[in-house]
């Protein structure tokens, strides 16, 4: 009885072994497909996380979920991965482009190069380069170099300096180079944008980049900013239009919203520049904003005498030139115009090899800048009637 029960439990434990070999054999082998599976899907994720990744803005966070903002203005509700995260309203992110998933939190920077945008130096013009504009040069001392120069006396008398000014008058008369000229005496970094670049391609970009450029003013600070072509973005709004007229808007009240948030004795100061006062908002001149406007006007005979002599310094003028009669004759001339005489007069000396400039030169300029004035004068009335 003791063999058969010795060869009974033999029996047993070969089957047990059996059992348990072919168990590891099949676990090995299920561990094996589950690896496979792993990988398979590790290299799904990757392939997730591979460029391109799109870049997008996250606008909320709702639960476990994010609302984003794509480049084209799009928004969406989308998954948080792991690795994404602790992120916030406000964050980029990098969302992959099947699902739209976020992958990856990135660290926030400018959308715009904003230095592409608006043109940065430090001015060198003298109020000495400046003639003929003798009252438009105390008021903007006033409004924009005092308060930057001496903001404690605007303390001690208890009065609140303006944010900026509008320079408004015809085209040439020298709007930009007033504000150039403080730049230069306040030692301000003076940044110079076009209102009509502030007007984007996509909704919102228009906003955030003025959001940017009084960033970089702050930055830069003490600054100037001077927006030339106001009217481009500071037009009367009206209550209906395409979407193009709504993004003006956008960016209108983004360039509010900015001079409204600075503090009163703020080292940034704000100069707009327009031809057409006329079709402006008044919600950018009313007080608080750019509530000095100073009209810069068609220069006198006196102003046009200054400004040929600063223009004409540097250059050899034969003594018989009638300088009173030569400014007589640029009656209705701007400063741009008269600087333009100067010049074609110096090339009516070059085409001969001479260097001191004639009467006739100086006759010959006149002439021709008139004459081009007046043809400028045709077409725009044939364009606008």
């Amino acid at each position: 009885m003791g063999a058969k029960e010795a060869v009974k439990d033999d029996e047993k434990f070969e089957k047990a072994m059996f059992s348990y070999v072919s168990s590891v054999s099949g676990l090995e082998e299920e561990n094996r497909v589950l690896k496979e599976s792993i990988d398979t899907l590790e290299k799904e994720v990757e392939k997730f996380k591979r460029t391109p990744l799109i870049v997008c803005e996250v606008r909320d966070i709702l639960d476990d979920k994010a609302l984003i903002r794509l480049p084209n203005g799009n928004e969406f509700l989308v998954e948080i991965s792991e690795q994404c995260k602790g992120i916030a309203a406000g964050d980029g992110v990098l969302a992959e482009q099947k699902n739209l998933t976020l992958i990856r939190k990135i660290p926030n920077s400018k959308k715009f190069d904003v230095e592409k945008f608006v043109v940065i130096e430090k001015p060198t013009i003298t109020w000495n380069d400046i003639g003929g504009l003798q009252h438009q040069q105390r008021e903007i001392v006033e409004v924009i170099e005092l308060p930057l120069k001496k903001p404690h006396l605007f303390k001690k008398v208890g009065i609140t300096p303006p944010k900026g000014v509008l320079l408004y008058g015809p085209p040439g008369t020298g709007k930009t180079i007033l504000a150039k000229a403080v730049a230069a005496s306040t030692n301000s970094t003076f940044i110079e944008v076009v209102g009509s670049e502030l007007v984007q391609k996509f909704i919102g970009e228009g906003a955030k980049l003025v959001k940017e450029i009084f960033q970089l003013a702050r930055e830069r600070a003490p600054s100037i900013i001077f927006i030339d072509e106001l009217d481009a973005i500071a037009a009367t709004r009206v209550d209906i239009g395409t979407s193009g007229e709504r993004e003006v808007q956008r960016t209108f009240m983004q360039l509010l919203a900015e001079v409204d948030g600075f503090e009163p004795l703020d080292n940034v100061k704000v100069i707009g520049c327009t031809n057409r006062k006329d079709i402006l908002d008044t919600a950018v001149t009313r007080p608080g904003r750019l509530d000095r406007l100073i009209y810069v006007p068609l220069p006198d005979v006196d102003g046009r005498r200054e400004i040929f002599k600063i223009h004409s310094a540097r250059m050899t003028l034969d003594k018989n030139i009638d300088i009173d009669d030569a400014v007589k004759r640029m009656e209705h001339f701007s400063g741009a115009e008269i600087r333009a005489v100067c010049t074609e007069a110096g090339y009516f000396a070059i085409r001969t090899n001479r260097t001191k400039i004639t009467a006739q030169d100086l006759n010959e300029a006149i002439e021709k800048v008139m004459s081009e004035k007046q043809l400028e004068g045709d077409d725009y009335l044939q364009m606008f009637g």
